[in-house]
């Protein structure tokens, strides 16, 4: 499964509002200018957050954008469905022999459970000290 760059920048999205949850609206533009991000490219891709209900929009002088509900209770699948459609590492598998079918599923079990899994809270949070869980590949 590869994500593309609505998912990359809409979790990018995410993590920014959850780092400044609480505290008021933060404009797309300053997102944009941190992290050296086309500003109308979030724009279009904080619209089908707003309508999924993640964020929530403040016009004016001092608008922007904030999370609809707390980052702790929306996870990183959350946004990349909304974004990006359901989380499938190959389409048709119908098709394949039973053994590629059952490879297929368990990939798409394990990406979901890991996304399912990590709330945006988790990736505001992170740090370099942060202890995870993770895979050691040796070459």
């Amino acid at each position: 499964m590869k994500i593309s760059t609505k998912g990359r920048y809409g979790l990018t999205i995410m993590i920014e509002l959850a780092k400044h949850y609480g505290d008021g609206p933060l404009p797309l533009r300053k997102i944009a200018e941190e992290k050296n991000l086309s500003e109308a490219y979030l724009e279009q891709l904080v619209s089908p957050l707003r309508i999924a209900g993640l964020v929530k929009s403040v016009r004016g002088a001092y608008g922007g954008y904030l999370l609809a509900i707390p980052p702790s209770k929306i996870s990183a699948a959350d946004v990349i469905r909304v974004l990006e459609g359901p989380i499938q590492p190959v389409e048709g598998i119908e098709e394949e022999e039973p053994p590629q079918q059952q490879l297929w599923i368990r990939i798409r079990d394990a990406v979901k459970q890991v996304l399912d899994t990590t709330t945006i809270e988790d990736l505001a949070n992170y740090t370099d000290e942060t202890e995870y869980d993770g895979y050691m590949f040796y070459i």
